[in-house]
């Protein structure tokens, strides 16, 4: 099925067909048409819709669901994601099943409600406290923000883990053609929810252990968990890569527009290219590699001060890495990524 539909309705819809039936938020802007869009499609396919009172509620009744075994959705953006952190935690560790949207908006504070990609650090470094982990996926398209669901989705129930879709204001407010999955039935096998004892054994869900043994042995099953995220579940996509003398790395909105620059770079002459990580954590360290190999220079474009950069530069060692961003809401443009790359060739001082 092929219709035009807006980046966060299109979320919402992904979601419903992937069989999520429940879900609990509270309005912030740019994400609140996903929840108007779940408030009229929740009921209809005889799901669960409720506005909680405030952000940290919400988080708790997505906790709730998910120990019962129900597939929940929950969505925000940068101020109401950090009030949810504790709660991500305890999912966390827990290891508890859902998906969080953070529809990213300019900050830090209440900020601005434009597009920004400053939240990469809270997702990606794990918001909330103690040692923990979620994997973390950022679409840059509207057909890739309902395929990322799906298998955030599948993934969250996979390892029993959170997983945070990061996209941004303009990415949830464009509209685009999309082609939607049919929908499919929660069937995956659960034993381990809080559905009811009876006729069996008790069992508990829980991220409170007082003796330090026990605790310590929980946080290395979750590390051991982590690692295999690691080793299976990077996604990366490159554009020109093969001969480029510049390497763009890029996310999200900034990737799209980052490739519209490669091809006018082309155009004259200027062999640059663009690596897109797909999956935020775990990075995808090892592609970045392989596709910066031949490039002279390397240049992260971001919609923050500097994060995702700090990545780059752990996956290459002993490389100048060059970085352009923009803040405050500000979307930066083809054309600004263009004179950037042309002074580093050129060796020009910033």
């Amino acid at each position: 099925m092929q219709v035009m539909m807006k980046g966060n309705e299109a979320i919402g819809e992904a979601a419903v067909r992937a069989g999520c039936r429940y879900y609990f938020g509270y309005p912030i802007t740019p994400q609140t048409e996903l929840m108007e869009y779940l408030a009229r499609r929740m009921p209809a396919v005889g799901g669960t819709f409720l506005q909680a009172e405030s952000e940290l509620a919400a988080v708790y009744m997505v906790f709730g669901a998910a120990g019962a075994g129900a597939r929940v959705l929950t969505s925000s953006s940068g101020p109401g994601t950090s009030l949810k952190q504790e709660g991500v935690s305890f999912l966390a560790s827990a290891e508890l099943p859902c998906v969080i949207v953070n529809v990213m908006r300019g900050g830090p504070g209440l900020g601005t409600i434009q597009p920004s990609q400053g939240d990469y650090f809270q997702a990606t470094r794990g918001g909330g406290h103690g040692d923990y982990r979620v994997l973390v996926m950022s679409p840059a398209s509207v057909q890739e923000m309902v395929d990322l669901v799906f298998k955030s989705f599948a993934k969250a129930e996979l390892y029993r883990t959170p997983v945070v879709l990061l996209t941004d204001g303009v990415m949830g407010q464009m509209m685009e053609s999309v082609v939607l999955p049919e929908a499919q039935t929660d069937e995956s096998a659960k034993p381990w929810i809080t559905d009811g004892c009876k006729g069996r054994q008790r069992r508990v869900i829980k991220s409170l252990y007082l003796d330090p043994d026990q605790m310590e042995a929980h946080n290395l099953h979750l590390q051991a968990k982590y690692r295999q995220m690691g080793a299976n579940e990077v996604m990366s996509e490159g554009y020109c890569v093969e001969d480029a003398e510049l390497l763009i790395v890029a996310f999200g909105i900034c990737a799209r527009v980052a490739r519209s620059a490669v091809d006018s770079l082309r155009e004259t002459g200027i062999r640059a290219g663009l690596f897109r990580p797909v999956t935020l954590w775990p990075f995808p360290a090892e592609s970045l590699q392989s596709a910066a190999v031949g490039a002279a220079h390397v240049l992260t474009v971001e919609m923050n001060a500097g994060q995702m950069v700090d990545d780059v530069r752990l996956a290459l060692p002993g490389r100048e890495i060059h970085f352009y961003g923009r803040m405050g809401g500000i979307v930066v443009s083809a054309r600004e990524i263009e004179a950037e790359v042309r002074r580093i060739i050129k060796g020009e001082e910033k």
